[in-house]
């Protein structure tokens, strides 16, 4: 599965799909694809990914408290 860098543009092939959708984990295993070369595996942060069309992550894959409003990390921004 590839998804893309928010800040950059840049895509990334997900390495783990289990450690993506899993919300309890924050940070996940890709590597960069720039060029031809296969590039070394590095960490990334859910929050500064989305797919490759914009459109962001689902809540349940990044809030484990998603069927818990008032409990949500997101709902604590507010």
């Amino acid at each position: 599965m590839f998804l893309q860098l928010k800040d950059s543009g840049d895509i990334v092939k997900i390495l783990d799909f289990q450690e993506l959708i899993d919300p309890n984990t924050n940070i996940i295993h890709a590597q960069d694809q720039l060029g031809e070369e296969e590039q070394e595996p590095d960490t990334y942060r859910k929050q500064n990914l989305v797919f490759p069309s914009g459109e962001s992550l689902p809540r349940c894959w990044v809030d484990a408290n998603y069927r818990h409003p008032q409990l949500s990390s997101s709902s604590q921004h507010r």
